[in-house]
């Protein structure tokens, strides 16, 4: 089963957020209709970048990991080489329909 650490980008107010899922599609989509008390008010949003892991741990881990950078420039770093993974481009363009 494949697991993922995502980044979402609130439409509304600029902001991230970060998790983690083993089912990409319905988090996000859960995000969007407001199931998520974290982030309900900041709808919608949009997939910023994926990274995808073989096991939950090691998404929860990485998930960690970003989240303690609080936005420096390490965590900028990540992101664009998350966005720069052929494969996770490929499935950030599926998952807005861009196919």
């Amino acid at each position: 089963m494949r697991h993922f650490t995502y980044i979402l980008k609130s439409l509304k107010d600029g902001r991230r957020y970060i998790g983690s899922t083993s089912n990409l599609l319905k988090r996000v989509a859960a995000h969007n209709a407001g199931l998520t008390l974290a982030t309900k008010n900041r709808r919608p949003f949009e997939i910023l970048c994926v990274k995808e892991f073989d096991s939950y741990d090691e998404a929860r881990k990485y998930e960690l990991y970003l989240k303690k950078f609080k936005g420096g420039n390490q965590l900028y770093t990540e992101i664009e080489a998350m966005k720069n993974c052929a494969v996770v481009a490929q499935l950030v363009e599926q998952l807005h329909g861009k196919e």
